[in-house]
């Protein structure tokens, strides 16, 4: 290694550059903790909504439908869509327009959003937890 390789090598990391590594760790630590944060739904209180589906994505992390009942829209939290398929809940079965029940707990600060434990559908019951 030549001497002016070395002094490369040694020269310390800018402001600019430890400052964009700092704000990228924690953007992203922020953002995993806002998803993952189950402890943001009510295990104590479970609810069980019936309705039509009005909006369905079966995508990682996690499928979402928005589901119409008689009391209102509600946002549906599921389960990742390795699992779903996995127990028995494809795509088809959650289609939009598709009869639904569905049991879980509601969030503790967002109206109308539920982390779905099972799903009643097409006629069967599937666990998603």
């Amino acid at each position: 290694m030549r001497m002016s390789d070395r002094k490369i090598l040694a020269r310390p990391m800018s402001r600019r550059a430890v400052l964009v590594a700092a704000t990228a760790s924690l953007a992203g630590a922020s953002t995993a903790q806002a998803h993952h944060g189950w402890s943001g739904f009510d295990s104590g209180q479970v609810l069980r909504l019936n309705g039509r589906i009005a909006a369905m994505t079966f995508e990682n992390p996690h499928g979402e439908l928005r589901l119409t009942t008689a009391g209102g829209e509600w946002s549906i939290e599921l389960a990742p869509p390795s699992r779903m398929a996995a127990r028995g809940l494809s795509r088809e079965m959650v289609a939009i327009g598709a009869e639904a029940t569905v049991e879980g707990y509601p969030h503790r600060q967002t109206a109308r959003l539920m982390r779905a434990e099972r799903i009643v559908v097409a006629g069967q019951t599937i666990e998603l937890r």
